[in-house]
């Protein structure tokens, strides 16, 4: 009998700024499907406390809105990365990888999924369709990996 994978999922972003709420609406999702082995959180942004979460799991995916990645969505490895200065309202995933590391000693493999966002403004809650194709792709790929937890094949 093998252990159980851990999976945490950290859906980001604020949905009252269009497409910047794609993290949220993955996480909302994902979260519905009750896969096994998977925690499911989302927020506005990343914060230090963040860190002691990550240490619990085995693999975290962060996911947030992209203006730059790849169409329709980019997946890769994220390594963690030490800051010189922290803001207590907002750590970048790197960071919170970093926190886990050195606080906790945790040995999770971190990943980044973003997804292509295209219109950020303040008080507008709806997505682009585009946006919105894009997450459903995502969403395709995230509970295929969540189900199959292959990790390696798909960094």
């Amino acid at each position: 009998m093998t252990a159980e994978i851990k999976v945490l999922l950290i859906g980001y972003g604020n949905p009252a700024r269009g497409d910047d709420g794609l993290g949220p609406a993955v996480a909302e999702i994902i979260e519905q499907k009750k896969i096994p082995g998977v925690t499911v959180d989302s927020d506005y942004q990343l914060t230090v406390e963040d860190s002691a979460q990550v240490a619990e799991n085995d693999v975290v995916i962060f996911v947030d809105a992209s203006v730059d990645c790849a169409e329709p969505f980019s997946f890769e490895p994220l390594m963690a990365k030490e800051s010189s200065g922290f803001s207590s309202h907002s750590v970048e995933p790197a960071e919170v990888a970093a926190l886990a590391e050195s606080l906790f000693n945790s040995p999770a493999k971190c990943f980044m999924l973003g997804i292509r966002g295209y219109i950020f403004e303040q008080f507008k809650e709806d997505m682009t369709e585009k946006a919105k194709n894009n997450l459903q792709k995502a969403v395709v790929f995230l509970e295929n990996l969540l189900e199959t937890k292959n990790f390696v094949a798909s960094a």
